[in-house]
């Protein structure tokens, strides 16, 4: 008794003309060059009477614009679709693709900008294997030796470069840290050129990365996304051969989604 009770408390909340209203304005978003009345109803499944107040209350509502027989979607959408984009993170809508590709390659896949001479971790999805390096979203690492830091780095100005160059603190982290500034601006430069870069046990023996720079409609690195991982399990060549046209698709999506 308890079920049909929920069920029948579940349809008295349930709006079916706003469900037929919202399918209404999904169906004229797939024809931005207008329907008809006739059009409509044979689509939506209404009688023409039906269709008629459906898209007049879209046109009265501002949601939908009429220019003789044709009804289209006004761009009001478009601005409550920008307010709702507006009130939430980026790296909310960006973690789906991002768990993609971490479960693609059972590795972490993360995101970070870049925060004076540091990278900022603002997404992360875990890789089932464990790493010695402790990240969580917050964490903060020096920009000169990972792999989303060497995008990040190739993004800046010139003269913001040379700054950097010049101002950082550079340590040695490991036998393999670049330290010398000139090679590291070389390494840098060529992360710009080739669009990705590849870290090798530079932040820790037996870490390994690759990263991508997400970039805005100006063509701007405002972020950087990557893939970690036991340097055991993937060499550099299966890093460039495997993970890097993942990430690269990766990128495409978040750019397109937010920026285009």
């Amino acid at each position: 008794m308890e079920a049909v009770a929920d069920d029948e408390a579940g349809s008295r909340d349930h709006v079916g003309s706003l469900e037929r209203g919202l399918a209404v304005m999904e169906i004229l978003a797939r024809h931005p060059e207008g329907m008809t009345l006739t059009e409509m109803a044979e689509e939506a499944g209404l009688t023409r009477a039906g269709a008629r107040r459906f898209l007049l209350t879209l046109v009265a509502t501002g949601y939908a614009t009429q220019s003789g027989r044709l009804f289209s979607l006004s761009p009001r959408l478009l601005t409550v679709a920008r307010t709702w984009l507006g009130g939430a993170s980026l790296w909310t809508f960006a973690a789906p693709i991002m768990r993609e590709v971490a479960e693609k390659f059972d590795e972490a896949c993360n995101a970070a900008v870049l925060s004076g001479e540091d990278v900022v971790y603002v997404a992360r999805i875990p890789g089932r294997r464990i790493l010695s390096v402790a990240l969580d979203v917050g964490t903060r690492l020096p920009a000169y030796c990972t792999s989303m830091g060497r995008v990040l780095l190739s993004g800046l100005s010139a003269d913001d470069l040379k700054t950097f160059l010049a101002q950082a603190t550079i340590e040695r982290r490991t036998p393999k840290t670049i330290t010398g500034r000139a090679a590291l601006g070389k390494a840098i430069d060529k992360a710009r050129a080739e669009g990705f870069a590849v870290v090798d046990e530079e932040l820790e023996l037996g870490l390994r990365s690759i990263a991508v720079p997400i970039v805005d409609r100006a063509g701007r690195t405002v972020a950087a996304i990557n893939v970690s991982t036991q340097s055991a399990r993937f060499s550099v060549e299966a890093m460039e051969r495997d993970i890097l046209p993942v990430l690269r698709q990766a990128k495409q999506r978040v750019e397109e989604f937010f920026f285009v």
